[in-house]
Order: C-alpha cells, then sequence, then structure tokens
C-alpha cells in the first residue's frame, strides 16, 4: 500500500496552517489584535455541525444496528469526538472514530498557534518564535518515538506527529513576501516548479507507506508540506478555475469535510479495509450521499447563518466608524486651527469604511 493516507493529510495540515495563519495575520493589521471571539466563533461554525451531524449518525447506527459491537463504548466516543481528543492514546470507545484524531490535532492548533504567533508579532521576534517552534515540536516527536520503540507507528495520530506540517504552512503563510519574491526571480516560471512539486507528490503516493519508521515523520512529512507550499503559491491568485475540468474537484471540495469525517466510519461498519471491488464502490456512495446531506442539512444553513453575522458585524462597525467620523466633524466647529490640522492628519491615518475585499478574503 503507498503512503497516499499520509500525504493526504500532510497536504491538508500544511494548508490549513497557511489559511488560519492569514486570517489571523489579516486581524492583526487592521485591529492591532486578535478578534479571538470571532476566530473561535467562526471556526466553531465551520466545523462543529458537520461533526455533529456524524455523531448523531454514529449514534443512530450504533444503537439500531450495533455493526461492529461497539456500543458499550458509544458515550465515550461521543465524548472523544466533540471534546476533540481523538489524538489521545485513550480507549476511543469505537474504531469508527479513529480518524477522527486529524481533526484534533487541527483543533488544538486553532487554540495553540493564534496566542503564539500574536506573541511572536507583538515581540518582533516572530522568526524566533518560529525557530524554538519547530524545535520543541521535533524533540517531542524524537522523545515520543523513542519512548514508543520498537513500536514507532503508535506516534501516528499523536498531536505532535504532524503539528510540523501546520508550522511550516503557517511559516509559509508568514514569509509569504519574501517567498514571493525569490519565486519571481526565480529563471523557472512558478507555474513550472508548481508542476514539479505536485509531480513529486503524486510519485511520493507510491512509496510504500511505514508508519513505524522515524523517516515517515522526519523527513516524508515537513518533504510533502514544503511541495505543498510550492502548489499553494501558484494557486493562491487563481479567480476562477483555469479548465472546466477541474470543476468536479470544487464541487468534490465543498462536501470534501463531511465526506473524510463519513467515509472511514462506513469502510468499518462495512467490514473494515479489505473489502471486494463492489463494497469499495458502495462505501464510496454511501460517503458521497452522507457528506451531501450534511451540506444541504446543517453546514450550508450554518455557513447562511455566518454570513448574516458577519454582514450584521460588519454594519456595526461601519455605523460605529460613521458615528465616530461625525464627531470628529462635529468638534471641528469650535476648535483652534492647530486642532483642526491634528484632526486632517488622523482622517488620512483612520481606513475608508469601505473593505469590502479585505472582508471577502475571510
Amino acid at each position: 500500500m503507498g503512503s497516499s493516507g499520509t500525504i493526504g493529510v500532510v497536504m491538508f495540515f500544511a494548508l490549513s496552517g497557511y489559511l488560519i495563519t492569514g486570517v489571523l495575520v489579516y486581524d492583526i493589521k487592521r485591529f492591532s489584535k486578535i478578534r479571538y471571539k470571532r476566530f473561535y466563533r467562526n471556526r466553531a461554525l465551520r466545523l462543529l455541525p458537520a461533526l455533529l451531524f456524524f455523531l448523531l449518525g454514529l449514534t443512530f447506527i450504533t444503537l439500531v444496528f450495533d455493526p461492529v459491537g461497539d456500543r458499550p463504548g458509544l458515550l465515550r466516543s461521543v465524548i472523544i469526538g466533540v471534546t476533540y481528543t481523538a489524538n489521545i492514546p485513550i480507549d476511543h470507545g469505537t474504531a469508527a472514530i479513529d480518524h477522527l484524531w486529524t481533526l484534533a490535532t487541527e483543533e488544538q492548533f486553532y487554540i495553540i498557534w493564534p496566542v503564539i504567533l500574536a506573541v511572536g508579532l507583538r515581540t518582533k521576534r516572530v522568526r524566533l518564535v518560529l525557530i524554538v517552534s519547530a524545535a520543541a515540536i521535533i524533540g517531542v516527536l524524537i522523545a515520543s518515538m523513542i519512548l514508543a520503540a520498537p513500536d514507532v507507528s503508535r506516534v501516528q495520530g499523536l498531536p505532535s506527529s504532524w503539528a510540523l506540517a501546520m508550522l511550516i504552512g503557517a511559516s509559509a503563510r508568514l514569509g509569504e513576501p519574501r517567498i514571493s519574491s525569490a519565486l519571481a526571480r526565480s529563471p523557472i516560471p512558478t507555474g513550472a516548479l508548481a508542476a514539479v512539486a505536485f509531480g513529486a507528490i503524486a510519485v511520493l503516493l507510491f512509496v510504500p507507506e511505514d508508519k513505524n519508521s522515524p523517516l515517515t515523520y522526519l523527513v516524508l512529512g515537513p518533504l510533502v508540506s514544503a511541495l505543498t507550499v510550492i502548489v499553494i503559491f501558484h494557486v493562491r491568485n487563481w479567480v476562477s478555475l483555469p479548465t472546466q475540468w477541474l470543476r468536479p474537484l470544487l464541487l468534490l471540495g465543498t462536501i470534501s469535510y463531511a465526506a473524510y469525517i463519513w467515509n472511514y466510519a462506513i469502510v468499518i461498519w462495512m467490514g473494515g479495509m479489505e473489502m471486494s471491488l463492489a463494497d469499495g464502490a458502495l462505501s464510496i456512495l454511501f460517503t458521497v450521499s452522507a457528506a451531501i446531506a450534511s451540506w444541504f442539512l446543517v453546514e450550508k444553513p450554518t455557513a447562511a447563518w455566518k454570513n448574516q453575522i458577519e454582514r450584521r458585524d460588519r454594519l456595526g462597525a461601519d455605523a460605529a466608524r460613521s458615528t465616530h467620523t461625525t464627531a470628529l466633524v462635529a468638534s471641528t466647529h469650535n476648535a483652534s486651527p492647530d486642532q483642526i490640522g491634528c484632526l486632517n492628519v488622523a482622517s488620512k491615518i483612520v481606513p475608508p469604511a469601505s473593505t469590502k475585499v479585505a472582508d471577502a478574503r475571510l
């Protein structure tokens, strides 16, 4: 079996680190702080509905059919799933939620990384923070493998095992200006570099997977993360698909989160990884059906609600800015010439109320 599962997870982590860091940097640049309430609210509205829908389905299927005989551990499974602790080496209650370790690792990154990033930006020691973070992650990973030896594969789902991939994605976003400049000066077009990177990832998919090898965590993970960053820097400025042949992938991406949550559990319920071609096709059908149901029943309505909240927040911010500007104008009636000059300077510093382009990025 190839390394497709591991490589897919690593690419997901690198992309997540890149995108989330972009959101955080935008907040700090515009508001001089991270709006933690908004950040965690938006993360919850994006991630929780599909997860809760899956856990509801897990509960129903286990109570009614109990396909793998894990009904006694159902409550434990639900608690572990909803608390994002599936990457802790404890009894999960059922193998049907073992894959949720990836979501747990990502959620824990959301909790820790904003604080670390804020410290680095405020102290102007971002590079030092990144180096220390990388060293800490590698140190914990090596220690984990030593403790797990000779069965190194036991570290596969631990929080530290793939955190370096997210840090590489985050570092790429923080170093975006320098990386973009370096790519622009390169004699090789960015598109060609991205094609080579994508080709290398495709080749690595067929490398035999060895979760018991330290090289999988210390070399393969960082290598795939770096290759993913190269691809990201090529596609990040796409405003439309370069070809309609990619449209099915775009549609698949819409339901990919729910599909990931459901697929592993469905495979387990159908008897495990060793299944016939017909059963494999049937598992895909069940996965896509569950993901589509998740999108239309919970994810799409929640996204609409989130957009309403965001719109209300923007209107409130614009109203507050308008009130502040009105107060400044009104104060000039009794202001001295020097004070009026100061107000004119302030009006140039305060950004305009129209920030549609910036807001659209979020």
